[in-house]
């Protein structure tokens, strides 16, 4: 599944994640430092000036620096991809290595975009409650001109939001198109598995879709933490208080971690049977469409009693399924709903208090759902999770087979099965 795809999987993911720890560790202790000598955006307007003093323009040292770091990001991916480029070549790497760097790199681009959306509501809101509160004190030419900056923001991250979904799913097709020649070339030991033809056809695809949506989520919520969680420190410097428990410092950021803990805890016990319930499904849903299949040039195939049976094991596993999906989307569902008041909870004696503007709130709200919703991976990618899990146990069997290992038990009980005749 991944070693048709990428280079060593084992050793090249766990060197990525390495490789990013070091990455950021350096840029936060050594690298930024490094930008008033390194950095080519003097060029182009943007060279990083030295340290300001108190009350000068902070924002064009910002953008250097925003500039300087993309450098940076561009030197750390290439050294990376170069390396293992060298060190173990592979025929798919330009797509599994740079394609791979430029997914994680255009995923920092829109979260960026989404920091400078975030930053336009407090903007926005606090000229609202400027305007609604004191009638005449806003021009409509500054109105019309920060709903002219979002549509700017806006028209960027659609326009490469666009090209990004276009690209992954080049990239998607050709990882599939890797794992069907790399099974293909082993067909001869792999024909005899149950349901084959379909696991190279259907199932790589599956495989390939799936693992790289929940891949980009994944990094998607790592890099929207790394941008938003510094931002929702800074701004929960505003909130002073939190309901029941009175004082505390940044309470926005442990009130976020503490319900994320929960909810993940609870979605992963509400949703422990459905991987394998789902494979199940897949198992008789194949056996049901074999039947058929041999049917059409068999006569004594797919007669009514052995048609009955097997429908009635897809029929018997489906209400299965049905039931754990009943209490699972309970459990999410309520979960998620509450998790919309949470932060005007949290709020509720900042508000009250008047400690803080509308556009504030804005912010503070907005970043707190974006810090939420990454820390809440697992409950809003479980149920994708569990089709993933269920598609790999199907491929691991030809894994199995190709390393000369046994084969997974499921299969095994099929295999009995199939040999009492039953």
């Amino acid at each position: 599944m991944f070693v048709s795809f990428f280079p060593k999987p084992k050793q090249l993911f766990l060197s990525a994640a390495l490789w990013t720890l070091f990455g950021v560790l350096l840029w936060y202790f050594v690298a930024r430092a490094w930008g008033g000598t390194l950095s080519l955006g003097g060029l182009f307007g943007y060279g990083v000036p030295p340290m300001l003093p108190d009350g000068a323009d902070e924002a064009a040292r910002s953008q250097a620096l925003e500039f300087w770091f993309y450098q940076y990001f561009i030197i750390l991916i290439a050294a990376f991809v170069g390396f293992w480029m060298v060190y173990s070549p592979h025929p798919w790497q330009r797509w599994s290595l740079a394609g791979s760097a430029l997914i994680l790199f255009v995923n920092w681009f829109l979260v960026q975009l989404d920091v400078m959306i975030n930053e336009w509501f407090g903007t926005f809101y606090d000229m609202v409650q400027q305007a609604l509160g004191n009638p005449g004190t806003v021009e409509a030419s500054d109105y019309y001109w920060q709903i002219a900056t979002f549509l700017k923001i806006a028209l960027v991250y659609v326009f490469v939001g666009s090209l990004f979904r276009f690209f992954v799913s080049h990239f998607i097709f050709r990882w599939r198109t890797a794992m069907n020649e790399y099974y293909m070339q082993n067909w001869p030991r792999l024909r005899h598995i149950e349901g084959a033809a379909q696991r190279v056809q259907e199932d790589t695809m599956r495989f390939a879709t799936i693992a790289e949506g929940l891949g980009v989520s994944l990094v998607d919520s790592i890099m929207t933490l790394i941008a938003f969680l510094p931002l929702l420190w800074g701004l929960s410097a505003h909130v002073k208080e939190l309901p029941l428990i009175g004082e505390v410092s940044q309470g926005l950021v442990f009130v976020v971690i503490l319900w994320s803990v929960i909810g993940t805890a609870l979605v992963a016990v509400a949703g422990i049977r459905l991987p394998g319930l789902e494979f199940r499904n897949q198992r008789v849903e194949a056996a049901y469409r074999k039947e058929l299949v041999y049917g059409e040039d068999h006569a004594d195939r797919a007669q009514p009693p052995t048609v009955r049976t097997l429908f009635a094991d897809v029929r018997r596993n489906y209400f299965r399924l049905y039931f754990n999906y009943l209490y699972f989307n309970l459990v999410r569902i309520f979960y998620l709903q509450i998790g919309n008041l949470v932060p005007y909870i949290a709020l509720a004696p900042t508000i009250v208090s008047g400690a803080i503007t509308l556009g504030v709130m804005q912010q503070i709200i907005r970043a707190f759902s974006r810090v939420e919703t990454s820390f809440q991976y697992l409950v809003n990618s479980w149920s994708t999770i569990v089709e993933l899990l269920s598609v790999h146990k199907r491929l691991k069997a030809f894994e199995a087979t190709l390393k000369g290992e046994a084969l997974p038990e499921i299969d095994q009980e099929y295999l009995a099965r199939e040999g009492t005749g039953e």
